[in-house]
């Protein structure tokens, strides 16, 4: 199927190795910010549009105060923590959402352990422990229909009443609107699995893609002519499935052209998602180094394969087809989208 380049690009994802200004995990602890924060609170998952405003508005209110930029967030996400396994797919693994928080120019980050004694915490003990006390908070922003505290008690109107008893401001941004719809992570993880990444990249505001560090695999990816670098992703589950061209960051100063497979390997019985890039012409040992893999578009839907060798050959066609597309487009930083029927 003919392929297009979009006329619009998204920008740059940001650098893969950033430098964390400071990162705290606990609720309990001395100040971190003697001068004061503005503080921004989210799940921040995908640092889609509607994040990177809130982020930003913090950040600019910060420097006109001038104090400290603060987020606040965790690890693991509270909808994951309550799921017990059934939890929505995860567009961002940890170490990413960091990284990603810290391009964007935040000072201190807090990924606060999220566990039975922070979810039995109440709105006000929170806001004191870590609004207050560790961080000194002078104003504190949210998004659309913020909650908080044990029961998901507290609200904006809420943290208002007390930010009027600690000294601190509480405001919320509106929600940022794409197509009159409200950018959200639930939109994109549906683009995403339906291998629409063109349109989760606008959400995004960049090519959607994952990073994580490279770990020893079975190495059958090399007997098989096929020698790829892995990520694990560490119990969660990706917002995409399948067989996928791609562009892999953080290897060398510009992306290298890929093939990637994104699932469970089914032929050889593989049971937890494993996501496989193989680097067209290259031959070098990546082995704990971070990586990010770029999701261009996407061939086809996993399946097990008969043997071996019929892998194979299904292999030589996905290579050669994703060569092909990702020389219909110049632009490193450009996903591709299906010409319109």
């Amino acid at each position: 199927m003919p392929i297009l380049c979009p006329t619009r690009t998204p920008p740059a994802a940001p650098a893969i190795l950033v430098a964390v200004s400071r990162l705290f995990r606990d609720i309990q602890g001395g100040l971190l910010c003697p001068h004061g924060s503005v503080v921004c609170i989210g799940a921040f998952d995908g640092l889609h549009l509607g994040h990177q405003a809130l982020v930003g508005r913090a950040r600019s209110r910060a420097q006109e105060l001038g104090c400290a930029s603060a987020v606040l967030s965790f690890e693991p996400l509270p909808r994951e923590f309550f799921a017990h396994g059934a939890a929505p797919a995860r567009l961002l693994l940890p170490a990413a959402r960091i990284h990603g928080l810290t391009a964007l120019g935040i000072d201190v980050i807090g990924m606060l352990r999220f566990n039975a004694q922070l979810a039995a915490m109440s709105a006000r003990a929170f806001v004191e422990s870590v609004l207050v006390r560790r961080l000194g908070a002078r104003e504190v922003w949210v998004g659309p229909g913020f909650r908080f505290g044990h029961g998901r008690e507290g609200d904006l109107a809420l943290l208002q009443s007390l930010g009027t008893q600690y000294g601190f401001t509480a405001l919320s941004i509106n929600a940022v609107a794409l197509d009159g719809e409200r950018v959200s992570a639930s939109r994109i993880r549906a683009d995403l699995a339906t291998g629409d990444l063109p349109g989760a990249a606008r959400l995004l505001g960049r090519p959607y893609r994952i990073e994580g560090r490279v770990v020893r695999g079975a190495q059958l990816g090399r007997k098989l002519g096929y020698p790829t670098a892995n990520i694990r992703l560490g119990g969660r589950m990706p917002a995409l499935s399948g067989i996928f061209a791609t562009r892999v960051h953080g290897v060398g100063a510009l992306p290298r052209a890929s093939v990637a497979s994104l699932g469970t390997r089914p032929t050889v019985h593989g049971t937890e998602p494993l996501l496989e890039a193989h680097l067209f012409d290259f031959d070098g040992d990546l082995y704990g180094q971070r990586i990010g893999v770029e999701f261009v578009y996407k061939l086809r839907d996993e399946q097990a394969f008969a043997d071996l060798p019929a892998l194979v050959a299904q292999m030589d066609i996905d290579a050669r087809r994703a060569r092909e597309i990702l020389q219909e487009c110049t632009d490193p930083n450009t996903p591709f989208r299906k010409q319109s029927a």
